[in-house]
């Protein structure tokens, strides 16, 4: 199978239904918005985090992967594709990793720029692509993307902002207080 097909040349690409839209659909752009973020958190896996959290990142990539997966298709969200539907288990997951993760916090008394180790920079700008990709799906509406993918979204932002405070502190790296 070669890797190109020549079918975008256009401007259109194709969605798992078999139909075909703008790239510019509000539709691609979540999709392209979660590929984003997908791509941020491999960026921050090759700098070597602790397995702990790699284990963590590993699987929110696939989790975005499928959620780029039930995106793509036009039909009811997830369209009953088990393997890419999220659920109340994945916000949950999220919740306890955040919560086992800010145990070893010092609690926020201002606001924190992002930054620090590359890792936690890393991450901040995952988080940023994050809300990005949120506001993308919040444009397709709750009709056509589902409850638990919005929460989901919403969810692992708070976790990535927490992720990048723990590989700062691990680093041994202050933040900056803004």
């Amino acid at each position: 199978m070669k890797i190109y097909t020549r079918t975008g040349d256009g401007g259109d690409t194709g969605l798992l239904d078999g139909g075909r839209v703008s790239k510019a659909s509000p539709r691609i752009e979540a999709c392209g918005a979660v590929d984003e973020l997908n791509a941020c958190l491999g960026l921050t896996l090759s700098t070597g985090v602790d397995p702990d959290l790699s284990k963590m990142l590993g699987q929110i990539q696939r989790k975005l992967f499928s959620l780029g997966a039930s995106l793509a298709n036009p039909a009811t969200p997830a369209a009953g594709d088990t393997k890419a539907a999220l659920d109340e288990t994945d916000l949950g997951c999220l919740e306890e990793w955040i919560d086992l993760l800010e145990v070893d916090l010092t609690p926020l008394k201002k606001f924190i720029l992002p930054g620090g180790h590359p890792a936690a920079a890393n991450v901040h700008l995952a988080r940023a692509v994050c809300r990005r990709a949120e506001r993308r799906m919040v444009e397709l509406g709750v009709v056509h993307v589902g409850a638990v993918p919005f929460a989901y979204v919403n969810r692992l932002s708070d976790f990535l902002f927490v992720l990048a405070r723990v590989l700062n502190s691990r680093a041994g790296v202050t933040e900056l207080e803004w």
